[in-house]
């Protein structure tokens, strides 16, 4: 009687690992069918919905951000396994730091600790090779979490499989401003790293403006390190955009689950990608036409 317990765990865990296979196999399955089409090379996520999922459970205050951060491990899985090679991701807003201090300490403390996950051996940066760019104004952020992410960065910099994208501290109003005076500035002759402000003093903007071409700004967008996104999904059945990825999303396929965030799923996924392939034809004849 005593190894009853025990029986009936290791049974358990027999019966979860053939489940886990079945699920395995079956989206494997699902996957080669989605690559008889035409697959997106880029995909977007506006992170939305966390602290909704949260209060809806009567969970205490971060567990969304946990649930999120789960979630989010999954997709990645199931873009490496399509063959996706950059993801990006809306992980936090300039406009963030409005909120209360405390939630925004909170939510910095738990970015601290998920960056700094990604640097373990067995994290799933490692598992698939992922090269991770921190896109934003990270002067924003705490002396720790800058310096986790650019540790990040130097770590993953060789890697080449899949690329993600983290957008902290990061609005697209900013990130069109910044690229805007730097390419005034390399105009001018007169750039010098870091110092955006000081090169456009005195400046004959109405000399420069001939000098400035459209492709000179988006080299100096921070973004300029992937192609413009395919696919950009939004959590929660919102349809705002958010400030995020104006400039690059103007040919994007927009997709809008009502999930949340942490409800997030491969079916999810696969409508977005079917949606895609269906209005395929469409986006790359609107793409041809700029």
């Amino acid at each position: 009687m005593a190894e009853r317990p025990g029986q009936l765990r290791r049974i358990g865990g027999g019966i979860s690992q053939l489940l886990e296979k079945i699920c395995g196999f079956s989206r494997r399955c699902v996957f080669r069918v989605l690559s008889m089409g035409p697959l997106p090379n880029h995909l977007a996520f506006i992170m939305d919905g966390n602290r909704r999922y949260a209060k809806k459970r009567g969970l205490e205050d971060g567990s969304g951000h946990k649930a999120g951060f789960s979630a989010l491990m999954s997709m990645l899985q199931y873009c490496y396994e399509l063959g996706i090679k950059y993801v990006t991701i809306y992980a936090f807003s300039i406009d963030n730091f409005r909120r209360k201090p405390e939630e925004v300490e909170s939510l910095m403390d738990l970015m601290l600790e998920k960056i700094n996950s990604l640097l373990e051996k067995e994290s799933i940066v490692h598992q698939y090779g992922i090269r991770v760019y921190f896109i934003g104004n990270l002067a924003l952020l705490n002396d720790q979490v800058r310096a986790a992410a650019e540790k990040v960065m130097n770590a993953t910099a060789k890697n080449s499989r899949v690329v993600l994208l983290v957008c902290i501290a990061y609005n697209s109003t900013d990130e069109i401003v910044q690229a805007v005076k730097k390419s005034c500035i390399e105009a001018s002759g007169n750039y010098k790293h870091g110092d955006t402000e000081s090169g456009i003093e005195g400046m004959d903007m109405e000399k420069q403006e001939k000098r400035i071409q459209l492709v000179e700004i988006e080299e100096n967008m921070q973004m300029s390190v992937a192609p413009d996104p395919d696919i950009l999904i939004r959590s929660s059945g919102e349809t705002r955009l958010s400030n995020f990825l104006l400039w690059q999303t103007g040919n994007s396929q927009l997709c809008s689950p009502a999930a949340l965030w942490p409800e997030i799923g491969l079916r999810h996924l696969v409508w977005a990608i079917l949606n895609f392939q269906r209005n395929y034809s469409y986006l790359e004849k609107r793409k041809k036409q700029l």
